[in-house]
């Protein structure tokens, strides 16, 4: 007795192949299947597109984050003064910024002065935020110390102030410019408190990467800072660096006993955790809509085969009576709707990975061709389109696909492997 051939067999795939590249009059449907193949590539770009993208603006801005930020902010809960006021400077913040910097884990902890003042040069005012910070402990930032642009120089930061190329810009100001700084709250005197006007040479223009960075920040040497201030021997906050910054809570109970009994932490993570959460969820919607996208575009390989079941009905009977069972039937249907899944799968990954690994050009072109303004940095707060290709996204993306073909390719496929014979050579 003759064994059966196995699945998957050399005829099976020749059959197959014959039937795709059959022309229309021959009753195939190559137009069909180039509509498939065409569908899937896009929806598989698309997919990758965005999920390179999304990895993109992720990392851009978390990078952002602790490169110019600090990983964890340690502040005093306060004490009320006798006038009923709520003191939350630090006095002893050497000896706690000393406790915080043994913590196993972290690897700097700064004191900082921080204040709102009004910058102004000529006649142009901006708001900024200073942050009076040692200049050893400036050296450490990576956004500040190797910034996306710069101009000056940095070892020149104690005779004078480091701005964001924000607020220089809108200022007009330039290296060795005198801005002045403003502050509410400055010179007390017999007859109360009057604004305290100082003026410091621009030493060094940075820009961070995050537009809402750039058009507040500004930095003064600490000691400058406190006398501006008036913290003479106080701090507002310590700036804390970790080793491992998305492993920052695990710190929080060592870092708590650290700062003291009214000593309290803030991490990036709560300082950002809204926003991340509503980028994660943002993720998780955009992924089930390109995947119903994907599935759309598989569900043109239904009608292709539909269609091409339908007009290869006489062969499919002539085909069973030679002796092919409904599973070689159903192989030979299958292979034409997987064959088109997997052609588009691949062209789809290859323009997605392109599209991320070139995307600076491909943006600029398209801001030339728009007539520039495609992105505003005020409201995306990073100045430019980023993307990361990763291989899990690639994969998923790949896995997706190729699922969503094979599996609606054996509904057409199993329809095709029924017919019955008979009916199939009634009318040829």
């Amino acid at each position: 007795m003759a064994s059966s051939p196995p699945p998957f067999a050399y005829f099976e795939w020749m059959i197959a192949w014959r039937y795709l590249r059959a022309r229309r009059a021959e009753g195939g449907v190559s137009v069909m299947t180039w509509i498939s193949l065409i569908g899937i590539t896009l929806a598989v770009f698309a997919l990758i597109a965005t999920l390179a993208v999304r990895s993109g603006f992720r990392a851009e801005f978390v990078d952002t984050i602790l490169g110019a930020n600090a990983h964890v902010t340690v502040y005093s809960l306060g004490e009320v003064t006798p006038r009923g006021r709520v003191d939350r400077t630090i006095k002893n913040y050497e000896e706690i910024a000393a406790r915080v910097a043994a913590v196993p884990g972290v690897t700097r902890a700064a004191p900082l002065v921080r204040g709102q003042v009004m910058a102004a040069f000529q006649g142009s005012n901006a708001g900024a935020e200073i942050y009076g910070i040692a200049p050893a402990d400036l050296m450490t930032l990576p956004r500040i110390v190797n910034p996306d642009a710069s101009i000056g120089d940095l070892s020149r930061f104690e005779e004078g102030i480091a701005l964001g190329s924000g607020i220089a810009r809108e200022l007009g100001v330039g290296l060795g410019d005198k801005v002045k700084i403003i502050s509410p709250n400055g010179v007390k005197t017999a007859f109360g408190t009057s604004p305290r006007v100082n003026a410091y040479e621009v030493t060094y223009i940075f820009t961070a990467g995050r537009y809402d960075i750039d058009r507040t920040r500004a930095y003064l040497p600490i000691s400058d800072a406190q006398s501006f201030f008036n913290r003479e021997g106080l701090a507002d906050e310590l700036e804390v660096m970790v080793e491992e910054p998305d492993s920052v809570e695990k710190l929080a109970p060592a870092l708590l006993q650290a700062a003291g009994e009214r000593g309290q932490i803030w991490t990036w993570r709560d300082a950002s955790g809204s926003f991340l959460r509503a980028l994660e969820v943002e993720d998780n919607v955009m992924f089930i809509i390109l995947s119903i996208l994907v599935l759309i575009a598989a569900m043109n390989i239904v009608s292709g085969l539909i269609m091409l079941v339908k007009n290869k009905g006489g062969d499919i009977g002539i085909l069973r009576t030679m002796g092919l069972s409904q599973g070689s039937i159903l192989r030979v249907f299958f292979i034409c709707g997987a064959f088109t899944g997997i052609i588009g799968t691949v062209f789809g990954v290859i323009l997605g990975s392109l599209f991320a690994l070139y995307i600076d050009p491909i943006f600029s072109f398209v801001n030339v061709l728009m007539g520039g303004g495609v992105w505003d940095p005020s409201i995306r707060g990073i100045y430019a389109l980023p993307a990361e290709l990763h291989l899990d996204d690639v994969l998923s993306a790949i896995a997706l696909s190729l699922g969503l073909s094979f599996i609606v390719t054996i509904f057409p496929a199993r329809r095709a492997a029924r017919l019955n014979p008979v009916e199939a050579l009634r009318y040829e």
